[in-house]
């Protein structure tokens, strides 16, 4: 009896186990590159990126991997993304980050979905001649494409057609930078439903 109870148990565990990981190549390999074919290497690269741990940390310019790498700027980000927006494997065999990576089939269908969240901090020249500082941090979701038919409760927010920012913080004292505060919370606080 104690037996076929340990089967059971077994079975159970391993049909829940995602299947990422099976089959997919890992950062640590170093055979996966990004888009502009440079390796991708665990830790913080020259940009500011570390695919690994799901964090863009360094001057705003960088974020797009210029060539050179920027490194002065006034403006800094931080960037942080949910595994399905870009995991940290490869499953479908394309030597990339997966973007919208399905753990529980490890199919991906190169569509980021998930969250991503912006954080911006820098200073800038007011109209006083002295230097100002102001921050930004928004939150970004997959919300899919427009219906067909009828309204988009996305309308408002949607970003770059599949996407809604969901929450704008800003902050800047002086008022030059778009403001003073602002602040939109379109839906509850946190990441957890997407």
């Amino acid at each position: 009896m104690r037996l076929f109870i340990s089967l059971i148990v077994l079975f159970c565990l391993t049909a829940v186990i995602p299947v990422v990981g099976q089959g997919c190549v890992k950062i640590q390999s170093g055979n996966l590159v990004d888009t502009k074919g440079n390796p991708i290497s665990v830790g913080y690269d020259m940009y500011g990126y570390n695919y690994q741990a799901h964090i863009f940390n360094g001057l705003y310019e960088n974020f797009s991997r210029p060539t050179p790498p920027v490194t002065s700027g006034t403006e800094k980000l931080v960037m942080k993304w949910s595994d399905d927006w870009l995991a940290n494997v490869d499953c479908n065999g394309d030597g990339k980050l997966d973007r919208g990576l399905d753990p529980k089939t490890g199919k991906s269908d190169g569509t980021s979905k998930g969250w991503l969240t912006n954080h911006f901090e820098g200073d800038y020249l007011g109209s006083d001649g002295e230097y100002h500082h102001y921050t930004y941090f928004a939150k970004i979701v997959y919300v899919g494409p427009p219906p067909a038919a009828g309204p988009d409760p996305w309308a408002a927010v949607r970003i770059w057609g599949l996407y809604a920012t969901i929450e704008e913080i800003q902050t800047d004292k002086f008022g030059e930078y778009g403001g003073r505060l602002k602040s939109d919370k379109l839906v509850a606080p946190g990441l957890g439903k997407y």
